[in-house]
């Protein structure tokens, strides 16, 4: 099938744009399962932030976030080991817009994948495309379940060197987005361009009622020819949310060679 020109390099790191935020917190290794609880209980206002990360035994939930780049929505259900993210593009400097989904149940794993902007591009089902994990030759083509902290809280929160707790369930403080994992969460050389800036990163942070992580949200300031940004992440419906089951029936079909090639590209 042909690509409108210049097109494959773009569609390659768009898909990828899920798969590498993911890795992300693959390579972070997640919060991981809670230790057993302290005998003496949290006190200060960052322990108590800290706590309330999903740690997976919260039940399935929603989620969604945005950087300078990119939104993704979806949910977890960490019983399950399993996700949905989706993610959807602005329009490029080619015009193209890329909307794409994964859908990961243990090893089992599904995409859809969708361009518009310029004629000639992929064209795929609108369905969930099974991949077969032996087709794929890049470690960062897919992303894999690591933890129910997708949207990496948790290592940013262990890096705050303030926390206040501003009235029941709000927080703010600063976070040092250039120490440990925190480092490791926004984009590559992101941290190191904001400089002395990066130690001192406002954040502010809700806890609801149940005492779960509802939304964090970063002011990440200006640096070079990058514009200042919120780095946001929500989490919702605890509990409530429907857990994640394998699609099936005229909801699924098997991955055609094309996605293979574009993710292995």
């Amino acid at each position: 099938m042909t690509q409108a020109p210049g097109s494959a390099g773009t569609i390659r790191r768009a898909v990828g744009t899920v798969a590498a935020m993911l890795t992300a917190t693959t390579l972070l290794g997640g919060c991981g399962p809670k230790s057993e609880p302290a005998a003496e209980p949290r006190t200060s206002p960052k322990e108590a932030l800290l706590d309330a990360v999903p740690d997976g035994t919260e039940g399935p939930f929603r989620f969604s976030g945005k950087d300078s780049s990119s939104a993704v929505t979806g949910r977890v259900d960490p019983e399950s080991k399993a996700f949905e993210i989706n993610a959807a593009m602005p329009p490029d400097k080619d015009g193209i817009t890329t909307k794409t989904s994964f859908l990961l149940i243990g090893d089992e794993i599904w995409m859809k994948a969708k361009f518009t902007g310029q004629p000639g591009l992929p064209k795929f089902p609108d369905k969930w495309m099974k991949l077969d994990r032996a087709k794929l030759t890049g470690d960062d083509a897919i992303p894999t379940y690591d933890g129910a902290d997708q949207g990496n809280a948790g290592p940013l929160i262990d890096a705050a060197t303030s926390v206040e707790e501003q009235g029941p369930g709000r927080y703010s403080g600063l976070i040092d987005v250039s120490s440990g994992n925190a480092a490791k969460v926004l984009e590559d050389g992101e941290a190191a361009a904001l400089g002395e800036a990066a130690k001192r990163v406002p954040f502010t942070a809700t806890v609801g009622p149940d005492g779960h992580l509802t939304s964090l949200t970063l002011k990440i300031p200006a640096a070079g020819k990058r514009k200042a940004y919120e780095y946001v992440v929500t989490y919702a419906d605890y509990g409530s949310t429907p857990t994640i089951t394998a699609p099936t029936g005229g909801a699924a079909t098997k991955a055609p060679a094309l996605a293979y090639e574009m993710l292995n590209s």
